[in-house]
């Protein structure tokens, strides 16, 4: 739910700053895209911290290799895909490739859904739920990149 609360908060405060005067923010586009950056700057950064990492080693489908690995560079290009996101220039292709990202983990989050892997000791999110946020990610960030 954090991610959600997260994006949707980062876009309304970025769009209501637009609203009071910041030209920067003048456009639904550029407000969307700092709520994806935000969202992404959150999912990523918990990639790498005890809490959440070791639950997150666990959400790779058992037949991949590397997990550990594979947590790690979903990370960093997260983290690079936030950072994208708030250039003029990359942000278009940022998008494009967090909406590709976000495809490729999704057996991840099947697999943690359908083995109940819990994260950071919270019950793993109902595969309903799972599915349709990450519909819903990947729809914004197909947005993004318009």
């Amino acid at each position: 739910m954090a991610p959600i609360i997260t994006l949707t908060a980062a876009t309304l405060l970025a769009r209501l700053a637009g609203l009071l005067g910041a030209d920067a923010l003048d456009d639904w586009q550029m407000c969307l895209r700092i709520g994806l950056a935000a969202m992404f700057a959150l999912t990523g950064a918990v990639h790498f911290a005890p809490k959440f990492r070791d639950d997150m080693v666990r959400m790779v489908p058992p037949r991949l290799p590397a997990p550990a690995a594979l947590v790690a560079l979903t990370g960093v290009l997260e983290l690079a895909g936030a950072a994208g996101l708030l250039v003029p220039a990359t942000a278009p292709a940022a998008a494009a490739c967090l909406a590709l990202l976000l495809a490729a983990m999704f057996p991840a989050n099947y697999s943690a859904a359908k083995r109940g892997v819990p994260l950071a000791g919270k019950p793993a999110t109902p595969l309903g739920i799972r599915t349709a946020e990450q519909v819903l990610f990947i729809a914004l960030c197909v947005l993004a990149a318009l």
